[in-house]
């Protein structure tokens, strides 16, 4: 028997994939009601900013879990599995189309909207927005998953280590390398903007 409506919103994901095991669609539209907009935020920042495609790899993680519920390891927090799917999903991609990792990131931003207000600090943050994110593209994929889940998904240490396969000292390791190389790339800009992350390697 399922569990009723306000029972599946206090249901701990773990739990919640038990019962889609056993072939319960509420708990699945559950679980998918509260991952989608995060995944779609991951896979839109991984994915070159292609939202269509970002929606595509959402539908497909989760026609996977559908399929194959018994794929999902119990002794794994559900969001860091989640997450080390997501992860392998955005590498295929990566393997599937390798010659846009570096040759053309750029291609992807027109200009539009680099003509916004400029902040009190005089820096265009449209523009800076812009290279970064042409920047990301540039690096290991390894590297941008962990910058990614870092600063845009506010995943701890820990939990980016347990999607990623990896130990914590190397998700830290992979955010300093990764916070030097950007700020070497983007010294135009103020580099207090890449400050945040600088002392953000603890948890």
């Amino acid at each position: 028997m399922g569990l009723f409506a306000r029972e599946l919103e206090q249901a701990s994901d773990e739990r919640l994939m038990e019962l889609v095991r056993k072939g319960d669609e509420p708990a699945f539209a559950a679980l998918y009601d509260r991952y989608q907009g995060r995944l779609m935020s991951y896979f839109h920042r991984m994915l070159w900013k292609d939202r269509e495609r970002a929606q595509d790899f959402v539908q497909e993680l989760f026609t996977k879990l559908a399929q194959r519920p018994e794929s999902y390891d119990p002794s794994r927090p559900f969001s860091t599995w989640l997450f080390s799917v997501a992860n392998n999903l955005c590498k295929n991609e990566y393997r599937r189309e390798e010659v846009r990792k570096r040759a053309e990131p750029e291609l992807r931003y027109n200009g539009q909207g680099v003509q916004e207000a400029k902040g009190g600090d005089g820096v265009d943050r449209a523009a800076f927005r812009e290279r970064l994110d042409a920047e990301l593209d540039r690096l290991e994929p390894d590297h941008k998953a962990t910058f990614v889940m870092r600063y845009h998904e506010d995943m701890a240490i820990k939990e980016i280590a347990g999607a990623l396969g990896c130990s914590e000292g190397t998700v830290k390791s992979r955010l300093f390398y990764t916070l030097k190389k950007l700020a070497e790339r983007l010294k135009e800009f103020d580099p207090r903007l890449m400050h945040h992350g600088q002392g953000d390697l603890r948890s």
